[in-house]
């Protein structure tokens, strides 16, 4: 029996420093390993989903759904430290509980009271080790602990920096495709400008570097998938949506722009989309088929015509623009559903909307 304590506080032991070490300190995808930490968030997501289901409201239930990024951080920290805690206390007690503590306060009780003493650097004294082979793991998880929370206090900062700037380039995007983002508000708005080439190859040149630091980061830091924009009716996935669909149409069916930078950005937001797809091991479907409709590549076309985009006729541009949409559909299909982030259509629904101009209209009534 003592064996046996001994050797699940080593494996447990060696699971989560193993685990806190790939998460927080390997900046790269990970192996189709089994880790605590893909567990402990999975499980931890699909309960917070089906609670959040319960609720009618869009802005409520976006808004209980935020939380659940930040939740899951103190969750995960705190089976990472119940973990190391009940680890160190089963080797002390392998060992034989060498402690000298108050009286009453004796048997694994008083193990793991010295271990969570220990490791979250109280010393308050109470409870002594009395053999070397304990004030050796005293020592080991003292110091364990101390690293610990220094990896804590580094790892929070990294992820809201993470996230402040991917948060950045949506909030720019509103000014340029509403929100919901929409392809269509893309385009018309760069041959708004008179000069739509330059105009486009800024934005897609733009959100070439955002879907880079993008895939870097949530491939690094699957959490930051979860962490929902300020506003209820933006996303990440919604508007790496939006600027592969304008990127894949101007590639394919718009005529006087240079087809180039949109094929670079179309390649790296495709190749964001797909990974991160993967780093969640979802089956890509299209479950938004129903975007793909001759019907409604028909109305967008007649849409982006009437607001003064010059656009490529014959049906063989629409087949390669609905080809191109074959590549990622599936996987935004499948994100959407697991992260419960819509996705936009290609037109604004009714009359478009844009954060900048309703912030503004709600400051001014505030202020009357």
């Amino acid at each position: 029996m003592i064996w046996l304590a001994g050797a699940f506080g080593v494996v447990l032991l060696a699971i989560v420093l193993w685990d806190a070490y790939e998460t927080i300190l390997l900046p790269r995808r990970l192996p189709g390993d089994i880790r605590l930490s893909r567990f402990v968030l999975r499980s931890l997501w699909l309960i917070w989903k089906s609670l959040g289901r319960t609720i009618r409201g869009a802005k409520e239930r976006e808004l209980f759904l935020s939380y659940y990024a930040q939740l899951s951080l103190i969750v995960l920290l705190g089976v990472w430290a119940a973990g190391l805690i009940v680890g160190f206390a089963s080797l002390q007690w392998a060992i034989g509980s060498h402690l000298q503590g108050p009286q009453g306060l004796v048997g694994f009780g008083a193990d793991l009271y010295m271990s969570g003493t220990t490791f979250f650097t109280l010393g308050l004294g109470d409870v002594i080790p009395m053999s070397s082979a304990a004030r050796f793991l005293t020592v080991v998880e003292a110091g364990i602990g101390f690293g610990f929370l220094a990896m804590v206090i580094s790892y929070v900062p990294v992820l809201y920096q993470q996230f402040a700037r991917r948060e950045a380039r949506i909030t720019m995007l509103d000014e340029w495709a509403g929100s919901p983002p929409a392809a269509a508000l893309i385009l018309r708005r760069a041959f708004e400008s008179g000069n739509p080439g330059p105009a486009l190859d800024r934005l897609f040149h733009d959100w070439e570097l955002a879907a880079a630091e993008i895939l870097e980061s949530h491939l690094s830091y699957p959490t930051l998938a979860f962490f929902r924009s300020q506003h209820d009716n933006q996303s990440w996935l919604a508007s790496l949506c939006a600027v592969l669909d304008a990127s894949a149409f101007v590639a394919t069916s718009v005529r006087s722009v240079d087809p180039f930078q949109a094929r670079l950005t179309f390649a790296i937001a495709r190749h964001t989309v797909v990974d991160i797809t993967q780093v969640f091991r979802l089956i890509p479907r299209d479950e938004h088929a129903t975007r793909c409709a001759p019907e409604r590549l028909a109305e967008m076309r007649a849409w982006l015509v009437a607001a003064g985009v010059p656009l490529e006729e014959g049906s063989q541009y629409d087949q390669r623009f609905l080809e191109l949409r074959l590549l990622y559909t599936p996987y935004l299909g499948a994100l959407s559903d697991y992260l419960a982030m819509p996705l936009p259509d290609w037109l604004p629904r009714g009359r478009e909307r844009y954060n900048w101009k309703s912030t503004e209209l709600t400051a001014h009534d505030g202020a009357t």
